[in-house]
């Protein structure tokens, strides 16, 4: 963050330099976390939460974040506005002043970071690799040394490029090729319409500036930030899997239709609409996630979730740019509301009775041991 903010702020205009430095810095144009990071912190969460507790703790941890991003909105909107207009500078010398504030609160961060105590790291992940079957020792195994040189050799040695990739146990594979397919759909339909072209729609069509732009992307990150209890008491109640549906549909729709009417009031409405249920899923899926995953398996997985997620996203933006360039701007929001759709009824139709399969499973393996 700070490296990207300092390049940001003091390289020349280039787009590739620039572009380097938001690839490194990891620099979101949604405005929300696409890097790394989040899924080290869920899974830091997860580890220190109790199983009961930690829809309430992700919900507050979402709401601190998406409050974080309202307040960073009107701060830089207003912020621009007012040293363009109170101070004399330029558009591009007030932008550089915001990335320059970016770097310096990525040297905050740091500080908090290397605060942590050691009770965050995940417990050490249990082997998977087997020689037999079973798991167990075989005839061949010395029963009192393990360690001895006579063990034999087998042909189990993981290859290097399995390395590259996280150990998971099998009855978790599954699970994991069908959250990366489904959330990759998300953030695919996510990238077609993110925070960017969304502050684009409308600045060019009905030229508002930044200092308004800010205030109305602060309201609706707000109304987003107290959706997010709403949906952590209703999550206790109808279960996450629910919640996370049936709260991302009507935020799809209302997505789709922002930039259906002509006139700034309407498209305003629906918005406003779409973020009174936009991040009411965020708690109820990091839950469901924790809750699916094993302990030990949780940030490797959290993180490849999170780069499928960051690679499907970063295609939409240039798709929805050659429909803006070809007047068809409206297209990219209907795909993307109808993707979100298509997300959610997946989500329904693989997860809606996985608590009770899964434990049907484990009726049967102890009835069977």
């Amino acid at each position: 963050m700070t490296f990207s903010g300092l390049v940001f702020a003091a390289a020349p205009p280039s787009f590739w330099v620039l572009l380097a430095a938001a690839v490194v810095g990891v620099i979101s144009p949604s405005g929300n976390e696409i890097g790394p990071f989040r899924a080290v912190e869920e899974s830091i969460v997860a580890h220190l939460t109790p199983a009961a507790d930690r829809s309430d703790v992700y919900a507050w941890y979402s709401l601190a974040g998406t409050a974080g991003i309202a307040l960073g909105m009107v701060t830089c909107g207003w912020a621009v506005e007012g040293a363009r207009s109170a101070l004399g500078w330029s558009l591009l010398d007030a932008y550089r002043a915001v990335f320059l504030a970016y770097a310096v609160l990525g040297l905050v961060k740091l500080g908090l970071a290397l605060a942590l105590s050691a009770n965050v790291e995940a417990d050490e992940a249990p082997s998977f690799e087997t020689n037999n079957s079973g798991g167990g020792p075989t005839d061949t195994m010395p029963l009192l040394n393990p360690d001895l040189k006579s063990r034999p050799e087998t042909g189990n040695r993981p290859r290097w490029w399995a390395a590259l990739f996280p150990q998971v146990s099998p009855e978790s594979k599954g699970i994991t090729v069908a959250l990366c397919l489904l959330f990759a759909l998300d953030s695919f339909a996510s990238g077609l319409a993110p925070l960017s072209w969304l502050t684009y729609c409308f600045r060019s069509r009905f030229d508002l500036d930044e200092g308004r732009l800010g205030s109305v992307f602060f309201t609706t990150s707000i109304v987003s930030a107290a959706s997010v209890i709403v949906a952590s008491s209703l999550a206790k109640r109808l279960g996450n899997v629910k919640i996370m549906v049936f709260t991302h549909l009507p935020s799809s729709v209302f997505l789709a239709l922002i930039p259906v009417p002509s006139s700034l009031p309407l498209s305003l409405l629906f918005l406003i609409l779409r973020a009174c249920t936009q991040s009411m899923d965020v708690a109820p899926r990091s839950a469901f996630l924790a809750a699916v995953l094993l302990p030990s398996e949780r940030t490797p997985v959290m993180g490849a979730i999170n780069v499928v997620k960051t690679t499907a996203q970063s295609l939409g933006p240039l798709i929805t740019g050659v429909l803006a360039g070809r007047d068809l701007f409206w297209v990219s929001f209907v795909c993307a509301g109808a993707l979100k759709a298509c997300y959610d009824l997946g989500v329904l139709a693989v997860f809606r009775n996985y608590k009770r399969d899964r434990q049907e499973q484990r009726d049967a393996e102890e009835q069977g041991g």
